[in-house]
């Protein structure tokens, strides 16, 4: 077969990806599934279960009512339409992990079906179909790196809710892969129904991707790719599995149909095992749970109460604050640090497009960068919105110079002083006395008459000398904006 990295562009550029991603969300709710025992992350290894859970002889299930709530949530969130009538069926298969020897989960008659979401990749929407939402209780883990002569399990997980957005393979490219994922992962966070944390596996993608000679009808032979535990996974993981089938039909071979893990190590995927099909599993309708009715009132009551989602914000953010699309598609990424945004403007002394793009610009860049490398929440950082709205106002009001921000910024890291009593401290108070401006120019200007008559004469990129011997005439207290206008006003009038 073909080295996949030696692949040429116009090689390349002869297949069309067609991909759909299987997204399983983890539910935020205080009991599994179908039992009572509490969803617990972190707890010793099979410490947090019941005999629901482990299927002991005689139990019963009974349906979490927020884990149809939830599911439902999602379903309106993403246009799905609601099945009034569904119930659950059994998937059967044998794996140390699953102690009942099946999954409750959903087959035929999936609460939400026929739905969709929207992306704007390069100026064009694009609308990417999702087939269902379905829930199911999610497996234990089965642990291989502890043990090297055994595989433990871990029956902890087993039970936890779960819901499946599988969607339509609408998805023609990595990057767009990534951006659905993103998207979806922006919905369940800002209904609150999941913590979208992958590393954790709360959020778990698999992709099924095949390729086909572009204006091709019939699709390629699919493999499903698992194990990516981020977004960045997801995108690389892709990527690659398209360039290794077409590698594979370069050479003269065949895509085999079939599941394959991510090595994010060597970045390649690799051969896991034969992919199943649905008769495979054995579905057949859970006799022990009846099936769920749905109201038209229990359907309306959820869609009024679901809150602003993530591109709402967007648009909100670009009307409201004035922001470019850019800014706003950051903030508004992430529930929390949008929130924070919107706190530090409300907290404004001018709310003015201005202001609002100074605080965007400062929650972009040096917010942003802290929680990152800290590796921390929002809700862990340690400047309230209030104390960064004073850093904006001072910068905004001109008391204070671009390049005293970052080191205000940093000193409000570490103690809990307004930004006007660090500034005070450590004179950065600009100076924005017009007359005393006027009088340091005067002075710049008597003292550099041969760079003055050579401006005058049409070398004006001496401007920026006349505005650093101003500013190092007043050390560095002058507010630059005064500065500049103050000069150049000067220089035109001779």
């Amino acid at each position: 077969m073909l080295d996949p990295a030696t692949l040429t562009p116009d090689i390349i550029e002869r297949y069309e990806p067609v991909i759909g991603l299987e997204v399983h969300a983890q539910l935020l709710t205080h009991s599994r599934a179908f039992a009572r025992a509490g969803t617990l992350y972190g707890a010793a290894p099979n410490t947090a279960t019941d005999p629901v859970v482990l299927g002991h002889p005689g139990t019963l299930p009974t349906v979490n009512r927020r884990l149809v709530e939830y599911a439902m949530m999602m379903g309106l969130a993403t246009n799905c339409t609601i099945r009034r009538r569904c119930r659950f069926s059994r998937k059967n298969y044998f794996y140390p992990d699953l102690p009942k020897g099946y999954q409750i989960s959903q087959f035929e008659d999936p609460l939400c079906y026929e739905g969709w979401v929207e992306l704007e990749i390069d100026g064009e929407v694009r609308r990417i179909g999702i087939t269902r939402i379905h829930m199911e209780e999610d497996a234990g883990k089965s642990i291989h790196d502890l043990d090297m002569s055994n595989t433990l399990v871990d029956l902890n997980r087993a039970g936890t809710p779960l819901i499946e957005i599988v969607s339509e393979p609408d998805i023609r490219s990595a990057r767009e892969a990534h951006q659905y994922l993103r998207a979806i992962y922006g919905i369940v966070t800002y209904l609150g129904i999941c913590s979208g944390n992958m590393e954790e596996g709360a959020l778990r993608c698999d992709a099924n991707v095949s390729v086909r000679p572009r204006g091709e009808e019939r699709f390629g032979t699919k493999t499903e790719v698992k194990n990516m535990n981020s977004f960045r996974g997801v995108e690389r993981a892709i990527e690659y599995e398209i360039l290794r089938q077409i590698a594979l039909i370069e050479s003269g071979g065949r895509v085999v149909q079939e599941t394959r893990l991510w090595d994010a190590g060597l970045r390649q995927t690799r051969t896991m095992r034969s992919k199943e099909e649905a008769h495979d599993y054995r579905y057949f309708p859970e006799p022990d749970l009846p099936p769920l009715e749905i109201s038209e009132r229990e359907i309306e009551e959820i869609r009024a109460a679901l809150p602003e989602l993530p591109a709402a914000r967007r648009a909100r953010f670009v009307a409201e604050y004035g922001l470019p699309p850019y800014d706003a598609g950051v903030l508004a990424d992430d529930r929390s640090v949008g929130d924070y945004y919107e706190a530090v403007c409300a907290g404004l002394a001018e709310r003015t497009a201005e202001r609002f793009k100074l605080a965007s610009n400062l929650v972009m860049t040096e917010v942003l960068r802290v929680l990152t490398e800290a590796g921390i929440e929002i809700g862990g950082f340690q400047i309230e919105p209030r104390r960064l709205a004073g850093l904006v106002d001072l910068f905004g009001s001109g008391a204070i110079s671009s390049r005293n921000v970052k080191d205000i910024f940093a000193a409000m890291l570490e103690s809990p002083a307004d930004a006007g009593e660090i500034s005070r401290e450590r004179g950065y108070v600009q100076i924005s006395d017009t007359g005393f401006i006027e009088e340091a120019i005067a002075g710049v200007l008597a003292d550099n008459a041969g760079q003055l008559e050579a401006y005058r004469s049409g070398r004006t990129n001496l401007f920026g000398f006349f505005v650093g011997e101003t500013m190092k005439r007043t050390r560095g207290k002058a507010n630059p904006k005064l500065v500049n206008e103050l000069l150049r006003a000067r220089l035109e009038v001779g």
